[in-house]
């Protein structure tokens, strides 16, 4: 709502009719002669009227807080990035060096210790010259400039009253009562070095630099403390033009106007003709230390701090709307602390640029998400690609890792890596681990019906006739559920499912926290039977934090990015503790860790894992997007390679260098999985997971060992086919649903078509198939 307008700070009302009476010299001379007040000297109605404005005016500086930047740090206190409109680091007055101190009260106001808030006789001075120069000279003391900037900071954080600095319009001469009784009030109440520590830090210096901190900072990369004569001279130059004397963008009228200052200083014996000498004679010596702002110049994980920032901007806790809450963070002096881990963040950057670099010709995107199992505390989130919004290749602002509300895309389809929950619902109906199936089938008609009790009707159907294939030869037949789960197969996970009620699978899906990355409030739905394959985009970080819960017996916690947040004078702000629930049986937990433990420790490990890990490869249609999504006790992570623009595959083509005629889940992103976790997962928890109370495995620990009709053998000759492989299939008849991968981006930044990633769901829910 707009303030209320007084008459009073209105030229054409009172003020500017009592100007008109009185002339610009009568209201000078009685400033002079009576500081401000009373004008009763001046006699009859003019003073009468004079009094009562001058009532009217304020007699208390309603100070607003100084703005002040804000910054977010890592778990241990490693700064990633700083946000601010106006970049300032307020300092004490025994911080700031004499020279600095002396340099802006001789070219400033010289008289600063002597007056009471208002200078007469610099006022009665520039009158005088004003009268009789073409030039303008002003009389506002320090304490009217700390005014003066006071009013304007308060104008910025409320959007109230005028705004009169220097270069943004002229001030009435009611803006100039106001300001000369606030400063003489102020004079009341504060003393001389509490008001120029005040005026030192809040006075622009140039840009978006305020105070003689920053500036020092900035100019030449040293506290304010250490400002020699000479930088002195040149900061408190630029109070008359702060980007006009700027030493960066005008260094000629800086360095003369710097000799002007010292000169004052001279005169003022603040400094000696030999230290004046010495001053002039140097050069400016610049040594400029850019803070660039936001999350485009983090010194590290700037994905993740794009994440961080949409949360506070989308909290009720930080201000009633998207504007206040973004205020708050330019101005605020927010200190945010996150969860990240920044050794996991440099090792998952490094693995992520090392498996697909950010300018690779193959345009494949590569991305690491990975929590803490039992806190939901994001650890690290890279990607292989540079924020920023410039356009070039490699460059995106759209992160990989997360929904599309939190600055993602659409979600990429996770293939097999969705077959350990359809197993965990399977237990959780009844069934084991060791069950026979029959995986001939691969033909489904769409009459036939799925028993989906949470759908109209009871079932579900698919849209025409659906075809599904598997990569390994000899796959359809008669085989163990974990046998099928081990080697990816598609039939056997369809013949699951179709022995349960759908509803179950996605009961459970929901209870893990898996939904689109397109819109967060859809679950996978039962509609469509091919969603058992993955045909449904997800983001990596909600990969990564539901199969946490199988690292930690059951225990779903939501993905967690802040630990702490405070403000400039020390308020502590509500964040989101952790937020856990059990939601599957650790016995359930245990039989599928049982399947996942030998894909992770005897495949993808090849049987000599680093401590206790368990996961699962995932590949869609036509090779498009690959994951691997695994665990220790203390991290669960999500590795993805694929293509972020959509459903076109990597069959037959170069990726860093290298030829690949198929890309499964198995040949980069496991890879990339493996070195993050060898290298991180020593640092959390490895203790080794609880052992199912009835499991098929006598020694979980060796490579899984089947017959060949699919049966477990224990103990007996391992299978010819020695690798987790995740089939593939091709088949693009019904059963799926027209999934449109262009849609989820946001911008192209930087040549990357930022669809958000997903493959399509051609028709069949055959693109949930599994790689190699």
């Amino acid at each position: 709502m707009a303030s209320r307008k007084s008459p009073l700070f209105d030229t054409a009302t009172t003020v500017g009719k009592i100007m008109s009476f009185l002339g610009v010299s009568a209201l000078c001379g009685l400033l002079a002669a009576g500081l401000i007040f009373p004008l009763a000297a001046s006699g009859g109605a003019a003073a009468a009227a004079g009094t009562d404005i001058l009532e009217d005016i304020p007699a208390e500086l309603a100070e607003e807080p100084l703005s002040v930047p804000s910054y977010i740090y890592a778990s241990d206190g490693t700064e990633l990035a700083t946000f601010y409109a106006e970049n300032r680091q307020p300092v004490a007055l025994e911080d700031i060096s004499q020279e600095m101190i002396d340099a802006i009260i001789a070219i400033e106001d010289e008289r600063f210790y002597q007056h009471g808030g208002v200078d007469a006789r610099g006022l009665s001075r520039a009158l005088v010259h004003n009268a009789t120069s073409d030039t303008q000279q002003g009389a506002s003391t320090l304490t009217q400039q700390y005014v003066n900037n006071m009013l304007i900071n308060a104008v910025v954080l409320t959007g109230e009253g005028r705004l009169t600095i220097s270069g943004t319009g002229q001030k009435t001469y009611a803006d100039k009562l106001r300001e000369m009784k606030l400063a003489v009030a102020v004079e009341q109440e504060m003393t001389k070095d509490e008001i120029l520590e005040g005026y030192l830090n809040i006075v622009l210096l140039g840009g978006r630099t305020y105070g003689v901190e920053a500036a020092a900072q900035y100019y030449w990369g040293i506290p304010a403390s250490e400002l020699n004569a000479a930088q002195s001279a040149v900061l408190a130059g630029m109070v008359q033009s702060p980007n006009g004397y700027n030493p960066e963008v005008n260094p000629e009228a800086s360095q003369g106007r710097r000799d002007v200052v010292l000169g004052a200083m001279l005169d003022e014996g603040a400094i000696s003709q030999e230290e004046y000498d010495e001053a002039i004679a140097s050069d400016l010596g610049l040594e400029i230390n850019r803070e660039e702002v936001g999350c485009v110049s983090a010194s590290m994980a700037p994905y993740f701090c794009d994440y961080v920032r949409r949360e506070i901007l989308a909290s009720d806790t930080f201000g009633p709307d998207e504007a206040a809450r973004e205020e708050l963070l330019d101005r605020g002096g927010l200190r945010i602390t996150t969860t990240l881990d920044p050794d996991a963040q440099t090792v998952a950057q490094d693995q992520v640029d090392e498996t697909v670099p950010a300018t690779d010709g193959s345009g494949a995107g590569a991305a690491i998400s990975s929590v803490e199992p039992g806190t939901g505390n994001i650890i690290a989130m890279a990607q292989n690609r540079v924020y920023t919004p410039e356009q070039g290749d490699g460059n995106t602002t759209l992160n990989y890792n997360v929904d599309q509300e939190d600055g993602g895309g659409i979600g990429f389809q996770p293939g097999s890596s969705l077959k350990p929950f359809v197993v965990a619902a399977h237990i959780e109906e009844g069934g084991a681990t060791d069950d026979v199936v029959d995986a001939s089938g691969d033909e489904w008609a769409d009459t036939e019906r799925w028993e989906a009790s949470c759908l109209d009707g009871g079932f579900a159907r698919t849209d025409g006739e659906w075809n599904v294939e598997n990569v390994e030869e000899d796959s359809n037949r008669r085989m163990t559920i974990d046998y099928g789960v081990y080697f990816s197969v598609n039939t056997a996970t369809i013949a699951t499912a179709a022995d349960m009620d759908l509803c179950a699978i996605t009961d459970l899906t929901d209870r893990l926290g898996i939904h689109r990355a397109s819109d967060t409030s859809l679950g996978l739905s039962p509609q469509n039977p091919s969603f058992v394959l993955g045909t449904d985009e997800i983001a990596p970080l909600t990969q990564a934090a539901a199969y946490a819960a199988f690292a930690d017996d059951g225990n779903f916690c939501e993905p967690r990015a802040i630990l702490e947040v405070t403000d400039a004078r020390g308020n502590d702000y509500d964040v989101p503790e952790a937020n856990c629930e059990q939601v599957i049986d650790e016995d359930v937990v245990a039989q599928v860790n049982d399947i996942t433990i030998n894909i992770a420790e005897g495949t993808i490990a090849a049987g000599n894992p680093p401590f206790p890990m368990a996961g699962k490869t995932g590949t869609s249609e036509d090779y498009a997007q690959t994951w691997f999504v695994g665990f220790s006790s203390g991290v669960s992570t999500a590795s993805w390679v694929g293509n972020p623009e959509g459903s076109t595959g990597y069959r037959d083509r170069v990726i860093n260098g290298e030829r690949y005629e198929e890309l499964f889940g198995s040949t980069l992103a496991a890879p990339m999985w493996l070195a993050y976790m060898e290298q991180v997962g020593g640092d959390y928890d490895t203790s080794d997971f609880r052992e199912a109370d009835d499991s098929p495995f006598d020694d979980r620990r060796d490579r899984a060992r089947y017959r060949d009709g699919g049966t477990v053998s224990r103990g007996g000759d391992s299978s010819e086919n020695e690798s987790d492989e995740d089939s593939e299939n091709d088949s693009n008849n019904g059963g799926g649903n027209n999934s449109n991968n262009n849609g989820g981006g946001g911008n192209n930044n930087g040549g990357n078509s930022n669809n958000g990633g997903g493959g399509n769901n051609n028709n069949g829910g055959n693109n949930g198939g599994d790689d190699n």
